[in-house]
């Protein structure tokens, strides 16, 4: 077996969300694309996400309304131009999903010649703009790029591949802030492997892992995020981690979600002795935007010593919600709880990533031929607060455009050189994984307490203090064993929740997710949290 295998494309794209599929399914028509997954390549969030996808197909709505909601939901720090940017462009991208196949609920009514999809409304929202399949959006999604992707004879998927460190040009004696390829641990046959190419796109999704309590997937580690840090590129807002106010509380489904079209649809958020609780911390209610709502959910737990609050939509008729959340009804049944009787036990739980590798509009990163896009970025549409359903739309409206600014240069760009390959033979195989898990559990941990939805300078500095101790010892461990699942994971959540503190001490306000009992108050003129490769250097 050569288990130093290079593997060559024209674009290399390091995640199979909708971001990265898109994207592929885009440029693959004039080069060879190889996607990377870590593990079975549905395995990612767009799989889970129920909610749906924001664009304006009303004619009641208008972009200028989406473009005013999200800046609203921001909390003021929006990129206004990425805003504009992204809601012009809603339409026809959700309209590509549409034509290759994505089955968005229509209205009973419509017929095929001019089809009226069914809107929802979410928290944040003036209009009912979310185009949704049923409450399994995310996974109609992925379903119908998977299968478009399967039949493209120009891109291969290789599962199980764990994209390791991205190889910059000047390993072969070129460019520092040039990208030519990436190392990749092949967990078929735990060897690394090599990939050179014209493109590296990072669709590698958000960091919610860091945390104790969350509604991702697995996978959702940050790889991206310190992948590019590690190369050299900027990244910002890493402080706003948005936490879903309602996942299940329950032993047997730590990270199910319960979509925000829940609350959309008239359900109560509720103590449990019964009372509703939304209006005495806003006036909108249970349509107040996530950061509020969980907060909100906080509060109340912490004020009542309570395990948990409650999400009631029993009030409506038993068919409307068989109908609107099949996945969820389903799913609570299995679990011996009935939606259309009872009130749901729910807790916050970390879920969107709104910050990341900065990029500019075609997806650029600060480094040549090197790409992000979806939530490993922060392009500036999200502000202090993701708005709910902007994110699928992210990541299509950069699908496209990323993937145009690459078919552009792609006739110009030369293939890189032959790269040097990953050198194992000082290491050993560990007998001592027992040491990541425990560091892994104490990481999620801590992040939960020091960094989660309620902060403080002395928690931050706690958190530090704890994250330099975990790097050193897994440096250490990074060193001497051979790579693992578990080794690389841990290696880049502990660089990413070190991005995550550092962003929050730098942030000396409330503003958003971002909410520090030190710095209660906004400030008059604020911006996004920048952090800059080359001063962190040793």
């Amino acid at each position: 077996m050569n288990t130093n295998r290079e593997h060559q494309c024209d674009v290399l794209v390091i995640g199979s969300g909708a971001a990265g599929l898109s994207l592929a399914l885009r440029v693959a028509n004039k080069g060879k694309v190889i996607v990377l997954s870590k593990g079975p390549w549905s395995e990612g969030s767009t799989f889970y996400a129920q909610g749906g996808i924001a664009a304006v197909f009303d004619e009641t709505d208008s972009v200028d309304s989406h473009i005013q909601d999200t800046l609203i939901a921001g909390a003021g720090i929006c990129e206004e131009d990425t805003v504009e940017f992204i809601t012009k462009n809603a339409k026809k991208c959700v309209q590509w999903l549409i034509d290759g196949g994505v089955p968005f609920d229509r209205e009973d009514d419509d017929s095929d010649d001019s089809p009226r999809y069914h809107l929802t409304r979410e928290g944040g929202h003036s209009h009912r703009r979310i185009l949704h399949a049923a409450d399994a959006t995310g996974m109609a999604m992925q379903t119908s790029l998977q299968d478009n992707v399967k039949h493209h004879p120009n891109i291969t998927i290789l599962e199980r591949h764990n994209a390791l460190d991205l190889i910059t040009e000047d390993k072969i004696g070129g460019n520092r802030k040039k990208v030519v390829g990436a190392y990749v641990w092949n967990r078929n046959n735990e060897h690394v492997e090599t990939i050179r190419s014209k493109f590296v796109v990072l669709a590698t999704g958000g960091a919610s892992k860091v945390y104790q309590y969350t509604s991702n997937p697995d996978v959702s580690s940050g790889d991206g995020i310190a992948m590019a840090w590690r190369a050299g590129c900027r990244v910002a807002n890493l402080e706003f981690n948005q936490f879903h106010p309602t996942c299940l509380y329950h032993p047997e489904a730590r990270n199910f979600l319960l979509t925000e079209a829940l609350r959309g649809e008239g359900a109560y958020l509720k103590r449990p002795d019964g009372s509703r609780f939304m209006k005495d911390f806003d006036e909108r209610g249970e349509l107040a935007p996530r950061d509020v709502v969980a907060r909100a959910i906080d509060f109340e737990m912490k004020r009542l010593g309570a395990d948990c609050m409650y999400l009631d939509i029993s009030h409506k008729p038993a068919d409307f919600i068989e109908k609107h959340f099949p996945t969820i009804y389903s799913r609570l049944m299995d679990l011996g709880i009935d939606m259309t009787q009872e009130p749901i036990p729910i807790v916050p739980a970390a879920h969107y990533t709104c910050g990341g590798v900065m990029i500019d509009q075609q997806g650029q990163t600060d480094l040549k031929q090197l790409y992000a896009i979806g939530e490993v970025t922060y392009t500036g549409l999200h502000g202090a607060n993701r708005m709910a359903s902007n994110s699928l739309l992210e990541c299509v409206v950069y699908g496209w455009s990323a993937a145009n600014d690459i078919l552009e240069k792609l006739p110009e760009a030369e293939m890189p050189g032959t790269l040097p390959q990953w050198d194992e033979s000082l290491v050993s195989n560990s007998d001592e994984e027992v040491i990541i898990q425990h560091n892994w559990h104490e990481l999620r941990l801590f992040m939960w307490d020091y960094m989660g939805i309620v902060r403080t300078d002395k928690r931050l500095e706690r958190a530090m203090r704890r994250i330099q101790l975990l790097q050193q010892e897994t440096h250490e461990y990074y060193s001497n064993f051979r790579v693992s699942n578990n080794l690389l994971e841990m290696r880049n959540l502990l660089q990413v929740a070190e991005l995550m503190v550092r962003c929050a001490m730098q942030r000396k306000e409330s503003r958003g997710l971002h909410y520090t009992l030190d710095y209660p108050d906004q400030l008059e003129n604020s911006g996004p949290t920048i952090l800059e490769p080359d001063d962190f250097r040793a």
